[in-house]
């Protein structure tokens, strides 16, 4: 029989009295591609669709097999009995499962995260991170976690995770030595779960330290690291020994402010199977159009990013010195030695995002969101619009005072995601905001 693989790498493996030749099926460049190149090339074959230059929306809930033997083989790989051969794609069989467009996009996202080998789409970046935690953490083993995290993540650890009976451990972002420390007291540990920058403060931890710390521990629990604020383009987990990354894909990986996304990579293809095995219980796929549109955003990731960060540090560095300002959170005016050393071994650029404690609490920051003209008082972050919050009434409301106190959330923080505008505009509009007599 044939087995019919999907994408631009799309091939046929012949089987034959039940025997997988171990070669692998899927044709390779005969000369090395670069990610810019790779994400407009990989997985998915014009030849297939009519002719058409890019993947177009496969809305369809089922799929017919090409032989019963293809569909025995297909249920085997998904329900984790068959190992698949490298490279190899099954037939497809439900939505919930799997899907062109769901392929075609985890194949493309690949050679955006340095050192990734496979890739899993969710319907959400919280979908993402419950999966991931679910799949990964064993009953009787804990989570350790840095805090702050994004205030959904934190709320799903109260609201779900603990009353489910797992044991949570929060450690300070940024501590590498307590993030140590506490990775080798735990003996019941299955999972350990980084953000990095942390949102909104934009503490640095160091990725390197905590996965040579899990290595070293006998249960050898799985190091996730939340790579929103900065991947895939100025931080790369998975070089510096993490096992997964996570991402809400809504934010830079989607950039317009207009669908919801989640996506998990990892080195380990194995691991990956692993995680769309949960997620096909969960039914928590990206669905076809989503797929289809966060695909068509992929190819330009790096250009958005590389000028909102350079449109963010312009502003974040005249900023600061306005009298109103009295405290900047960004990653190029960190004056911490520990956090200098993390920023140069860990990350390309300073990112996008930054934040500021003005003088007057409260109050002064509402009276600043009011008087912005260009930036939009919003939450959410990585968009091309410029986008700013009040982190303790909006995305960490859920927190409790003790976990805002311990994340450095205060009343007078606003947090500001830069867009693509012209900086010197963003820069008045900020400015203006600021000068509030």
């Amino acid at each position: 029989m044939k087995l019919r693989q999907a994408g631009a790498d799309s091939a046929t493996i012949n089987i034959k009295d039940g025997q997988v030749p171990q070669e692998n099926a899927m044709p390779r460049f005969p000369y090395h591609v670069r990610p810019e190149t790779a994400v407009l090339t990989r997985g998915f074959d014009p030849r297939l669709s009519v002719g058409s230059a890019r993947p177009p929306v496969y809305r369809s809930s089922t799929y017919v097999f090409s032989s019963p033997e293809a569909a025995e083989r297909a249920f085997g790989i998904v329900l984790g009995k068959i190992r698949p051969l490298d490279g190899e794609t099954p037939d497809l069989i439900y939505t919930r499962l799997n899907h062109p467009n769901a392929q075609i996009l985890e194949d493309q996202l690949v050679p955006l995260e340095r050192g990734a080998a496979a890739s899993a789409v969710f319907n959400s970046g919280m979908a993402a991170i419950f999966t991931v935690i679910i799949g990964c953490l064993e009953r009787g083993r804990s989570l350790l976690y840095t805090q702050p995290l994004y205030g959904g993540t934190q709320h799903l650890i109260h609201q779900v995770l603990e009353p489910l009976g797992f044991v949570t451990k929060p450690v300070g972002a940024g501590e590498t030595e307590g993030i140590t420390r506490a990775i080798e007291a735990s003996d019941d540990l299955g999972l350990v779960l980084i953000e990095t920058p942390s949102n909104p403060t934009l503490v640095m931890t160091d990725i390197a330290a905590a996965a040579e710390a899990v290595r070293r521990h006998p249960n050898r629990p799985l190091l996730a690291v939340d790579n929103t604020l900065l991947g895939p383009t100025f931080q790369h987990p998975l070089v510096h020994g993490a096992d997964l990354v996570l991402y809400s894909a809504t934010k830079f990986l989607g950039g317009f402010s207009d669908l919801l996304a989640g996506a998990v990579l990892s080195a380990d293809s194995e691991l990956i199977q692993r995680v769309r095995g949960m997620r096909a219980l969960f039914g928590n796929i990206l669905q076809a159009d989503e797929c289809w549109i966060l695909n068509s955003r992929l190819s330009t990731v790096r250009l958005r990013m590389e000028r909102q960060s350079k449109n963010a540090q312009r502003i974040a560095e005249q900023v600061a010195a306005h009298s109103r300002v009295e405290r900047i959170f960004y990653p190029s005016l960190f004056t911490d030695r520990e956090q200098i050393r993390i920023r140069d071994v860990q990350t390309d650029y300073p990112g996008s995002l930054f934040s500021l404690e003005l003088h007057g609490g409260r109050l002064a920051v509402f009276d600043f969101l009011r008087r912005l003209q260009i930036g939009r008082n919003a939450v959410s972050l990585g968009g091309v619009e410029t986008l700013v919050c009040h982190p303790r009434t909006t995305t960490h409301s859920e927190l409790s005072e003790d976990e805002l106190a311990a994340a450095g959330i205060s009343e007078s923080l606003v947090r500001i995601s830069v867009g693509t505008e012209h900086w010197r505009d963003l820069l008045d509009d900020f400015m203006h905001a600021l000068d509030m007599e």
